[in-house]
């Protein structure tokens, strides 16, 4: 039980993390590898905002939201924009360019070392139920990843904006007809796609750990969830973390010598009988 809880644990951290990818590579159909390079900096930010200036964890992470979603808005306006008609080729390419970048700037700031994160007693220590040891940190994200999920999935199926955001993706021209804002949709949703990286990365500190090839460690991580779960899933991804998680841990606990490649062998095991993956691509009318 405490290895289902830690994997379940695991595969929602994994889910805050990657689903910012799953908006923008399956809702905006970028390809931005770049992904990890903003979950990172939401970890940097709330690793400086709580040690050098004091705030506290939970005071932090709305700081590290606005901060991502500001540098999402930035970089889309000044680079990004430019590579929406472009290949996906070339998507791949600029930001793997990015990637490279990010790291070398966090290593010129901060070093190589892994920076040091303290949760405030309230996430800290764990409780006994019978059975199983609850980490009070893990079940916070537990609950965090629930609420964003079925924030998300409202927000992409339930809403117009969901609807905008498809047609400007899918026909452009035939949207801008129709009075739809294409730049502000897109410069939204990229900025969403963003702030919700950074988050993930900020929770992420205490478990992942935040050093300079953070961006590059787990981009495979980020890949696999938004490939199993079907691209622009928002459900399809949180089930993919949850199985990806349980089978990450479980494989690791058990069979230690293989355990990292238990995540990788899910991956092709799903896509060889589910190509489009758990749910397939999201459709958004």
């Amino acid at each position: 039980m405490t290895v289902l809880f830690d994997g379940i644990a695991s595969g929602v951290l994994l889910f805050l993390i990657s689903v910012g990818l799953s908006v923008t590579l399956g809702l905006m159909n970028f390809v931005n590898l770049a992904h990890g390079a903003f979950a990172m900096f939401g970890g940097y930010v709330c690793v400086v905002l709580l040690n050098r200036y004091g705030v506290p964890f939970l005071a932090a992470l709305p700081v590290v939201v606005v901060a991502s979603a500001l540098a999402g808005v930035v970089l889309e306006r000044t680079l990004y924009r430019r590579l929406y008609r472009s290949s996906h080729l070339d998507q791949v390419l600029f930001s793997i360019g990015l990637v490279f970048v990010s790291i070398s700037s966090a290593h010129y700031v901060f070093g190589a070392q892994q920076q040091p994160l303290q949760l405030p007693p309230m996430l800290s220590g764990q409780f006994h139920l019978p059975g199983v040891d609850v980490g009070v940190y893990r079940l916070f994200l537990i609950v965090v990843g629930l609420l964003l999920a079925l924030g998300l999935q409202w927000l992409v199926a339930g809403t117009r904006f969901g609807a905008r955001l498809r047609a400007s993706v899918d026909n452009p021209r035939a949207a801008r007809g129709v009075g739809i804002d294409v730049d502000r949709v897109f410069v939204v949703t990229f900025a969403l796609g963003s702030a919700l990286a950074g988050l993930g990365g900020a929770l992420g500190v205490e478990m992942l750990g935040m050093d300079p090839e953070f961006p590059i460690k787990y981009i495979a991580y980020f890949l696999i969830v938004v490939a199993v779960g079907g691209v622009g899933n928002i459900t399809g991804s949180l089930y993919a973390s949850l199985l990806l998680g349980i089978c990450d841990v479980a494989g690791k606990y058990y069979v230690p010598q293989v355990g990292g490649f238990v995540i990788y062998a899910v991956m092709v095991i799903t896509l060889v009988f589910r190509p489009q993956g758990l749910f397939g691509r999201a459709v958004v009318r």
